[in-house]
């Protein structure tokens, strides 16, 4: 099946995704929508009252949403859609047990499509991926290749009035001109097995969900299935990976590669520097430089653009048009996002959850002066589990003794869970290392303790996943320090 037919193939069919708020499921359902599927769905987020203006744009799209409860699975005809995190208790699966109703899971109907299509672009790595989706997709679409793009992130230069919840963009067919379907691939819940890329990126290796054995053992099996695979190389175990492997295109910040960066500018949020490529040619291997200025701040993002660069390159794309176009991406929602300032203090909305992306956040803000206000709600607390000793060791390095961190609970939106390692035994790591860190178990305390403390010159910074209200919280904060004058 040929992208050009991916419209075909799920054409008239009838798709009932169970959590369709979610930050995979959403995305799933605007391309199947905008490919002619009958797309219907229920969420807990929905039945809570949680971020209402997310689900009136799925409405917006055609989009019938149901109360989970069951009720709106009525038809053996339909394809239910669920992600691992649904459990079978949950209505709507017990009703479509019930029926006979077709059952896959997000990652089984997305790689389905992302295979199929005739340039699957597929971005891996533990930090980084969204925003080389929306790099990669914004650079194709810049360029007239109109891709498919799947992003777990609302990609600010798609995102409109009508389309606030731009985490996706419905390319043209293949005989229109859109024959990529750029997609992050998720290595959590080890589905990224079930995507055949022909260009891999692999942008980094570090602890997130699962143990460092296992992800290198998913990473190498991803990048050995591709015709390229794009490197960050800078990262030592990305590194490592490749070594030995054939058609790697190896990008890096401020060391040698295929692509690499040097002389970098930071701005508070922005950062400008030197593009070199040492890429084959027709006229033989020559080197090329180019100067790059990204409207998204810090040295993480310097080495997404060079991977989201190497990428459309591999794909046809002129390096020159390229490094032009990746000026005009204007980033992510909760990836570094300026939410506005009051009073002198900045307020920051981040998608930081896991020790390397604290980290990138965290070196980013510090090469300015400021003291950092940070509300940290851990993703849950399994994952607090798995990178305890790496995100004490991280935070440790990295707040300084004017900074202070306060850790609500983890989010939990019900289901089971194993609570063995809490939000209180992490603020007690940094507290017996000498850090100021605090455990304020209800969310609205800590920011209003937060708020409270924060004075001209500060920067506040929300950070956590798996929580869209994260962002009515940095929100909020922002309308109280107005408030405070």
């Amino acid at each position: 099946m040929a992208n050009g037919n991916i419209s075909e193939t799920v054409q008239g069919k009838r798709f009932f995704l169970v959590g369709i708020g979610g930050s995979g499921m959403l995305p799933l359902a605007t391309i199947l929508a905008g490919r002619g599927a009958i797309v219907e769905g229920s969420d807990r987020g929905l039945d809570q009252g949680r971020v209402p203006a997310k689900f009136d744009s799925l409405i917006a799209r055609g989009i019938r949403l149901h109360p989970q409860d069951g009720s709106g699975i009525v038809s053996a005809e339909q394809t239910v859609v669920a992600s691992a995190a649904v459990e079978d208790t949950v209505a709507d699966i017990v009703a479509a047990t019930r029926l006979g109703c077709a059952r896959m899971s997000r990652a089984e109907l997305l790689s389905t499509l992302f295979n199929a299509s005739d340039l699957p672009i597929g971005i891996a790595g533990t930090s980084g991926k969204s925003t080389v989706t929306g790099m990669i997709g914004w650079i194709l679409h810049a360029a007239g290749r109109y891709p498919t793009v799947m992003n777990g992130a609302v990609m600010k230069n798609f995102a409109a009035p009508d389309a606030p919840f731009a985490s996706a963009l419905v390319g043209a067919n293949r005989r229109e001109g859109g024959d990529a379907f750029v997609s992050e691939v998720d290595e959590s819940d080890g589905s990224i097995a079930r995507y055949v890329p022909r260009i891999a990126v692999l942008n980094n290796v570090s602890l997130d969900h699962k143990g460092l054995d296992e992800l290198r053992r998913l990473f190498a099996d991803f990048a050995g299935k591709a015709e390229v695979v794009v490197a960050n190389v800078g990262d030592a175990e990305t590194a490592a990976l490749v070594d030995g492997m054939a058609n790697v295109v190896r990008v890096a910040v401020e060391a040698e590669a295929d692509l690499w960066a040097e002389n970098l500018v930071p701005e508070p949020f922005a950062i400008a520097f030197e593009l070199v490529a040492r890429l084959p040619s027709p006229s033989g291997a020559g080197e090329v430089r180019l100067r790059v200025r990204l409207a998204v701040p810090g040295r993480h993002n310097v080495a997404n653009a060079l991977a989201a660069v190497a990428a459309v390159v591999a794909a046809g794309i002129p390096l020159e048009q390229a490094a032009e176009a990746i000026g005009g991406f204007t980033g992510l929602r909760r990836r570094f996002d300026f939410v506005g300032d009051a009073g002198g203090v900045a307020v920051i909305d981040d998608f930081g959850h896991n020790p390397d992306k604290i980290a990138a956040t965290l070196d980013t803000l510090h090469a300015f002066p400021g003291r950092l206000r940070i509300l940290f709600q851990p993703h849950g607390y399994g994952p607090l589990k798995v990178m305890r000793r790496e995100l004490v060791e991280s935070l440790t390095q990295r707040l300084r003794p004017d900074d202070i961190l306060v850790l609500p609970d983890p989010v939990y939106h019900g289901g089971t869970v194993t609570r063995e390692v809490t939000s209180a035994d992490i603020v007690a790591d940094l507290t017996a290392a000498g850090r100021d860190a605090r455990h304020v178990a209800d969310r609205a305390e800590a920011a209003a303790l937060l708020v409270a403390e924060a004075r001209p010159g500060d920067r506040i910074v929300v950070m956590g996943a798996r929580d869209d209200t994260l962002s009515l919280l940095a929100a909020d904060m922002l309308e109280s320090l107005r408030a405070k004058g």
